[in-house]
């Protein structure tokens, strides 16, 4: 049974107090806090097993070397992926993204091919593929969602063309919470013969996400919002495409041998990592994913529906503010606007006077702030260990926001 006050207390930062008000921290689809396990696990490794991993045969390499790569094992069961060595670590989504457009796409795609892109996807998942369209000439296909926020599946599909070479969706959109059917879009792709990268920046941390069900080729998570360390983070990709891709980064570990005249690289996964990775960081992912797998990421799940309906019921009974998209299916991840000329910025700063901590500006997202006619909202983006009473605490905040700029 899930015990939200029991959660709460494996995160030390929840009993603090800011401007003298009980901390009400609505800023997990910027980044989540971290439990008491990840912290003390870090610590420790840092205080007794650290040394550089893979290079050393002494005892502490050894130790160091064992608890990074058994973050590898982890992570595939995370996202129940076929083979651990199809887990390349990264230090989040945003690499992971580049990546691909680095090692994949770009030796592939010519000028004229084309990727189908959402108008939800947050910058990490746009700006790489404005690099090949800048360089290459490559064209970028937008779909927009629908007036509730939502993005059907099939609006996805029939935006592929013959010479669309790469559909890169997001599966939660982080400004307006939209969960968006990727393994339809994955499904309906594969039968165009058309690969499909999706962001699981958001999506990961609030549901159970199965990359063999959904029949992608490309899945990126970032560490700093699975209640892990910053930094961290990975990207799973299908064997068939492994083989297709170009190294990304050179240096040491991700060779097998070098001479002056001739260099050949190392198999997956380590053809694509390359250098001294961030060692504690990524152990501290493992820590966190092991540590929301023992909670279960259906019953997280089912906590932060209920407080999706929750919250949404009363946002939607303030008639004077702008929910911007709620749609049907999603996560409780919650954009919006005062009526009026007040700035989402001054929302933000009385909202931090009362402890409630919310972010303000585009979230990554200008297409998505163009596309909604704003250029900015505050959004509150709730995670596994916040309450119903977080959510009336928010309303309350929001209502001095009306009475102040109203």
């Amino acid at each position: 049974m899930f015990d939200v006050q029991t959660i709460r207390a494996d995160f030390p930062i929840l009993s603090r107090e800011v401007n003298g008000k009980p901390l009400v921290y609505l800023d997990n689809g910027a980044s989540a806090q971290k439990p008491r396990v990840v912290i003390d696990a870090m610590t420790r490794m840092y205080e007794e097993d650290y040394a550089n991993v893979h290079r050393g045969l002494h005892t502490l390499s050894n130790l160091s070397t064992e608890k990074y790569e058994g973050v590898r094992g982890i992570i595939a069961r995370f996202l129940n992926a076929p083979d651990e060595h199809e887990i390349i670590f990264t230090t989040g989504s945003t690499e992971g993204i580049n990546l691909v457009s680095y090692a994949w796409a770009a030796p592939r795609l010519q000028a004229g091919d084309e990727i189908v892109l959402s108008v939800l996807e947050h910058h990490a998942n746009i700006v790489p593929w404005h690099f090949l369209r800048e360089r290459q000439g490559v064209v970028l296909k937008w779909v927009e969602p629908e007036p509730d926020g939502s993005l059907p599946a099939e609006k996805v599909l029939e935006a592929v063309g013959p010479r669309t070479k790469l559909i890169a969706v997001t599966h939660m959109s982080n400004v307006l919470g939209t969960l968006v059917d990727v393994a339809a879009i994955s499904k309906g792709a594969r039968e165009k013969g058309v690969p499909v990268l999706v962001d699981g920046s958001q999506a990961a941390v609030h549901m159970p996400v199965d990359v063999a069900a959904i029949g992608c080729d490309f899945y990126a998570i970032t560490g700093h919002k699975l209640y892990g360390p910053s930094g961290s983070g990975a990207i799973w990709i299908a064997k068939d495409r492994q083989a297709e891709m170009r190294p990304f980064l050179g240096g040491g570990d991700m060779i097998d041998t070098v001479t002056r005249d001739t260099v050949t690289y190392h198999t997956p996964p380590m053809k694509f990592e390359a250098g001294t990775p961030g060692i504690v960081q990524q152990y501290g992912l493992g820590v966190a994913l092991d540590y929301l797998m023992s909670i279960g990421m259906k019953t997280i799940e089912a906590h932060e529906q209920d407080l999706r309906r929750y919250t949404a019921e009363k946002l939607q009974g303030l008639n004077w503010l702008n929910l911007q998209g709620v749609p049907p299916e999603g996560g409780a991840i919650f954009s919006m606007t005062l009526n009026g000329p007040a700035h989402p910025h001054d929302m933000s700063t009385i909202l931090d006077k009362r402890g409630v901590a919310v972010r303000a500006g585009s979230h990554c997202a200008m297409p998505l702030m163009q596309h909604l006619g704003v250029t900015a909202t505050a959004r509150a983006s709730f995670a596994m260990y916040n309450t119903k009473a977080e959510a009336d605490a928010l309303v309350s905040a929001l209502e001095l926001c009306h009475d102040l700029l109203g």
